[in-house]
């Protein structure tokens, strides 16, 4: 009975957190694991990965090992991502902006579908997908069990073999 009203308490909590203000979950800081950030305190770091003028920024886990990630990438305006696929589940979350995105192995903006902010895409490992955004800045979070990482489908396009 007692791990029952535990995992109770825990969903609950699990349900509520994310309408909590920021500043009540700051107050809360300091316990293991807990991560609590705004958004000026996210720090930006430059994703080659991802193209020049994409930056990443890692709230948590670490992308190269099997254990649980979220992070961000922001785009700037007219940016492209190549057809690519990926070796984990991909759940993204438009947090503004809109991201373009499109399924399949070749790019094909016409066939690509707009996801304002608030929308959400999950694709399965290894589903070829493709990305741009149209004059706005995007920012999208991911999130998921790493290891995280992006192949491109035409070797030519990947933007670290560019540099």
């Amino acid at each position: 009975m007692k791990r029952q009203t535990v995992l109770a308490a825990a969903s609950l909590a699990l349900a509520l957190g994310p309408l909590a203000p920021a500043s009540a979950l700051a107050a809360k800081s300091g316990s293991e694991g807990h991560i609590s950030l705004v958004p000026a305190e996210i720090e930006w770091k430059d994703a080659p990965s991802i193209g020049p003028g994409a930056q990443l920024a890692v709230l948590e886990g670490d992308l190269k090992k099997a254990e649980p990630f979220t992070f961000r990438i922001k785009m700037p305006p007219d940016f492209t991502i190549p057809a690519h696929t990926h070796p984990t589940h991909e759940r993204v979350t438009v947090i503004s902006g809109t991201l373009h995105l499109g399924i399949g192995e070749k790019a094909d903006p016409a066939k690509a579908r707009a996801y304002p902010e608030g929308a959400v895409a999950v694709m399965p490992p290894g589903m070829p997908m493709y990305a741009f955004t149209k004059g706005e800045e995007t920012v999208i979070q991911l999130h998921g069990t790493g290891p995280w990482g992006i192949e491109y489908l035409n070797p030519a396009e990947d933007p670290a073999r560019k540099r």
